[in-house]
């Protein structure tokens, strides 16, 4: 059996809110797995569906850009947000967002591309720049989402300023309709998924790694109430349906109403429109998901240096 150390347990609890026995236990009886000992406290109903994904800390800026029917975005991480705050570093990022459409979603491509107004590629001016402002910073992903026709909408949460901020959504409306009209929707549309996290469009969209995990857990859950299979099959399958709820765009509760399904809220609009809206695809990216800032122990920092 692997060893648990306090370490370990730390981090499941900070992932799950459970308390730190609850936290070691679900670790011993997982053999050390943190993702399995996650859905042992689910279904022992000690964490709840496990939200906190670590403490993110990367700094820096998202960016954004649009035109006709495409758009692109970008995150640019710096060290601090004393730096995202400069000037010079916003004006940086808005430039790379700028030529993101042309690499078509590719870090690597968008890397090697010419920076605007110089002799330097992407990367190699991102180089330069490191060396300017005093900071390492990295250029950690790029999107880009287009439609045949119809429109693409951007919208950008906790904006520093134009066009650069915390949280960037593009979402592709596909319609043949009003464009203006149409672009108005789909504003409203990304301002619910910057706010709701949605994962897919659909469910056929959704990962099947991730319904077959949500779906063992409260297959687990649902056994330990002692019915029947054939009963525990329906609980799923409704408790399924409102995970869908909650993850799948098309089916979550509109922020701007807050009654309709985002679906129905979007065939409300096509009379009004003129024509058939489809929701062809979204990208949302918040800076520094999934990067945690690794954490300093003041008090054994000082006890160090007093010991040397």
């Amino acid at each position: 059996m692997s060893k648990i150390t306090a370490s370990m347990v730390k981090e499941l609890r900070d992932k799950t809110g459970a308390g730190m026995m609850d936290c070691k236990t679900a670790l011993n009886e997982t053999n050390g797995d943190t993702d399995a000992a996650v859905d042992w406290l689910r279904t022992k109903g000690l964490a709840k569906a496990a939200k906190k994904a670590g403490r993110v800390a990367a700094e820096g800026l998202i960016g954004i850009t649009t035109e006709a029917n495409s758009g692109a975005i970008v995150e640019v991480n710096s060290e601090t947000d004393f730096v995202a705050r400069n000037d010079q570093f916003q004006d940086l990022v808005r430039s790379i967002a700028s030529v993101a459409q042309q690499g078509e979603g590719d870090v690597d491509k968008l890397a090697g591309l010419p920076f605007p107004g110089s002799d330097k590629s992407v990367g190699d001016y991102l180089t330069e720049m490191i060396g300017t402002i005093g900071e390492n910073m990295s250029l950690r992903r790029t999107a880009q989402v287009s439609v045949s026709e119809g429109v693409v909408s951007a919208y950008m949460h906790n904006s520093i300023s134009e066009n650069v901020g915390k949280i960037g959504v593009l979402v592709g409306l596909e319609s043949a309709g009003d464009q203006d009209k149409l672009a108005a929707l789909g504003k409203q549309v990304a301002m619910h998924i910057a706010a709701s996290r949605p994962l897919s469009v659909s469910p056929d969209d959704l990962d099947q790694d991730i319904v077959e995990r949500e779906r063992a857990v409260l297959m687990e859950q649902a056994r330990e109430s002692g019915k029947p299979e054939n009963i525990i099959e329906k609980m799923v399958e409704g408790r399924i349906r409102k995970f869908f709820e909650e993850v799948v765009l098309l089916s979550q509760t509109f922020v701007i109403d807050g009654e309709n399904s985002v679906e129905k809220a979007i065939k409300a609009a096509e009379s009004d429109v003129g024509a058939p809206i489809k929701v062809t695809e979204f990208v949302r990216f918040e800076l520094g998901e999934g990067i945690e800032r690794k954490e300093e122990d003041f008090a054994a920092e000082v006890a160090a240096a007093a010991s040397s």
